[in-house]
């Protein structure tokens, strides 16, 4: 048996007005994943453990069955991981977003996901300016960057910016939880706002208010963390020997590094609404054709989720059936091995507030000849309903694989 997670980032949701009570899920056309339901068995995970922020990092090692209780040491040394960025004992790592500030309040913590190209010239420009034998910035995608602090100390209490839209930047500054982390605090409080004096009249900035898009104009840092020693999922679940993780979010990616499976960069993965879905799935179904584990991640729908952007958020979600499920399930559907295919989210992201929430999530499991149960679409109310019902820890991964 070969195994394939596909995730969709974000996807799940609450009941919505304008969509008569529905969530997006249920108003999304998905006939594949109505499909694999059907012919497989549902339940929901608790992906939060308590005390820990609904986070994508949080979230996704726990759908791998990792306990962050003891694995998670922050966002940032995840991403390094994925950069190439070699963490010494000491550095500490920290997310780095290019967020927009308007007025006196943090407008969206994307820059209006700003691209590639100009993000890097204010990276280095920023790296040029504020960077010295203590701190470094590297070059991310779009918004996503890194930020090391060497002998940095990481008992820091960070707010990640896509939890404060419209929120005054000020009251959500970094603040240390010991005595000792306050230098730590303090320096990173004045790279944020030296950032936003040399961001305010960079050319790239000037280019996008003249366009009218968001500018570049603060960075953001947070998640700190030291370099994680988590074992592989080789280590953990022998009957996987190899594996592979397809994502276009940094983060992903080095969760997948340090469970031992292998980035695979698929050209045009943008993470974003027009990623390269079927580029996408042609990578899954190439890894699998030699590999015994897949971890496909797709960013979209907690984008549109983000933006609160209803309609674009269901889009996302046919996309991800038509486009990427639909495909992979034809293709394997023939083969001689076979494939089991698990789809769900990390983390629900509400539209309405525009952010995570910690709730269970909807997952469906499909294996080749197994009986399933009474569950004929996927959905959360649907898979509340199934034979699985409410798993926790390394529930999941262990229904997997069995």
């Amino acid at each position: 048996m070969k195994y394939l997670i596909v995730l969709g980032d974000g996807m799940a949701d609450e009941p919505l007005p304008e969509l008569d009570m529905q969530t997006p899920l249920q108003a999304a056309d998905t006939p594949y994943m109505d499909l694999l339901a059907a012919r497989g068995r549902s339940g929901r995970l608790s992906t939060i453990p308590e005390g820990f922020p609904p986070g994508s990092e949080i979230a996704n090692m726990s759908v791998l069955g990792y306990d962050v209780r003891t694995d998670f040491e922050g966002r940032g040394s995840l991403e390094a991981a994925s950069m190439g960025v070699s963490l010494e004992p000491g550095d500490l790592a920290l997310r780095c977003n290019l967020i927009c500030i308007e007025g006196d309040a943090i407008k969206n913590h994307s820059a209006g996901h700003i691209s590639n190209q100009e993000a890097s010239e204010l990276i280095h420009y920023l790296n040029e300016q504020l960077g010295g034998p203590r701190v470094c910035f590297h070059e991310g995608v779009s918004y996503r960057h890194l930020l090391v602090i060497k002998g940095g100390d990481k008992r820091l209490s960070c707010t990640p910016p896509h939890d404060v839209p419209g929120t005054p930047w000020q009251s959500v500054l970094i603040r240390a939880e010991h005595e000792d982390a306050k230098p730590t605090a303090d320096l990173l409080n004045e790279l944020i706002v030296r950032s936003q004096a040399l961001l305010a009249q960079h050319p790239v900035n000037l280019r996008r208010k003249a366009a009218g898009k968001d500018m570049a104009n603060s960075l953001w840092p947070w998640s700190p963390g030291y370099k994680p020693a988590m074992k592989t999922l080789m280590e953990r679940f022998p009957v996987i020997q190899s594996g592979s993780v397809i994502s276009a979010v940094d983060l992903i990616k080095g969760i997948g590094v340090y469970a031992g499976l292998t980035p695979l960069v698929v050209e045009g993965a943008t993470g974003l609404f027009d990623t390269n879905y079927e580029g996408k799935a042609d990578a899954a179904l190439k890894a699998l054709e030699t590999e015994d584990f897949v971890f496909l991640h797709v960013e979209a729908s907690d984008e549109a989720s983000h933006e609160g952007n209803v309609a674009l958020k269901i889009k996302t979600i046919e996309d991800l059936d038509r486009r990427i499920i639909g495909p992979i399930y034809e293709a394997v559907k023939h083969w001689t091995s076979p494939v089991a295919i698990a789809v769900l989210p990390d983390h629900p992201t509400w539209c309405r507030i525009k952010t995570h929430v910690n709730e269970p999530v909807p997952f469906l499991i499909y294996k080749p000849g197994n009986t399933p149960d009474a569950v004929t679409r996927y959905d959360e109310v649907a898979a509340s309903q199934g034979d699985y019902g409410l798993l926790s820890g390394s529930g999941f991964m262990e229904a997997l694989i069995q």
